[in-house]
């Protein structure tokens, strides 16, 4: 499994374009086929994502647990006349994310779990989560979307000598070349929020994400929902884009051929919405009571097993706080009044 920037789980459905007879397309078009065709989709195999990438839901049970209390949190300022809190999970993966969150729940807290996922549902799964490939309509509570947005196919254009943005076109075997001029709602995207730097310059085109981000918001009633995702900012964008491939734990050459993962950072300050709050996760995990700090070395002589068991949740909350890894990672908290 990877480790450092981590992966993300499945992904539900995002539209796409009518394809071209002679294999080249847009990087939005080729890449929805090679994740989310079926058969073959590389998000659809048995295996699921764990078995490519670790993300912050597999590095410990202590991001599920600081999940749990930010949904206790969020129950708090709901109206108890409308019926228990919902969890959704977008994204789900296997549901790991939904089935740690339930565990780490008290016993008495009702709750309604709702895993959002294309593939089918796993063997094994809490009975209490309902799987679904689209978000519930209409639920209060906490909408959780880890690692997600970077799955949201988006085309990629190229700066070209004359300074005009262009779609990269690409072929299944991952050769390239540049198509036509940007136009239309993503070039006014591209003005307003990743500028043309130069000839050879390279911007993932995030219309799609901000569209679907604002759809899942948009799904719930009042409560919360978070994007958590390796992104980048304004005055920050990287100058040659993201766009890269995981397979078996490695990063790989990204080739839309339905052998890898495809992702690429997220403009996370576009895709927020009025009122919405951006931290690292370092800042919202803190916040959540996750701390890296060591047990005093007394506890191993007078409690050897709790030390020790200390210890490991200290190394565990360090990896999910580091800088320059899991730490790093964006939370887009947007509330929903």
């Amino acid at each position: 499994m990877a480790s450092g920037p981590g992966r993300g789980p499945g992904r539900v459905a995002h539209e796409s374009h009518k394809g071209r007879g002679d294999g080249w397309l847009g990087w939005r078009e080729a890449t929805e086929r090679a994740l989310y065709g079926d058969p073959g989709g590389f998000y659809l195999r048995p295996e699921g994502p764990a078995g490519h990438f670790r993300t912050s839901v597999h590095a410990s049970p202590l991001f599920a647990a600081a999940v749990a209390r930010l949904l206790v949190e969020t129950a708090a300022g709901l109206d108890p006349a409308a019926g228990p809190p919902a969890f959704v999970d977008l994204g789900a993966g296997r549901g790991e994310l939904a089935g740690g969150v339930l565990a780490a729940l008290p016993e008495d807290f009702p709750v309604r779990a709702y895993a959002v996922e294309l593939a089918p549902r796993p063997a094994g799964l809490d009975p209490r989560i309902v799987w679904t490939a689209t978000p519930p309509e209409g639920v209060g509570g906490l909408l959780f979307a880890n690692e997600w947005l970077d799955n949201v196919p988006v085309d990629i254009a190229e700066t070209d000598e004359a300074g005009v943005p262009r779609l990269v076109q690409v072929r299944a075997d991952g050769s390239e070349r540049l198509g036509p001029p940007v136009a239309g709602a993503d070039a006014a995207w591209l003005a307003r929020w990743w500028p043309p730097d130069g000839p050879g310059a390279r911007a993932e085109i995030g219309r799609p994400r901000d569209e679907a981000w604002a759809a899942a918001v948009g799904s719930l009633r009042a409560g919360l929902a978070v994007a958590v995702d390796y992104g980048h900012l304004a005055g920050a964008r990287p100058p040659y884009g993201t766009l890269t491939g995981f397979r078996g734990g490695r990063e790989v050459p990204p080739v839309p051929d339905g052998t890898c993962d495809l992702t690429s950072h997220v403009a996370l300050d576009a895709c927020a919405l009025p009122g919405a709050r951006l931290t690292t996760q370092r800042e919202a995990l803190a916040a959540l009571g996750v701390t890296a700090a060591r047990p005093p070395l007394a506890l191993a002589s007078t409690d050897p097993g709790a030390y020790l068991r200390a210890l490991s949740a200290a190394g565990e909350a360090g990896e999910l706080l580091a800088r320059g890894g899991l730490g790093d990672f964006l939370w887009l908290h947007q509330p929903v009044p």
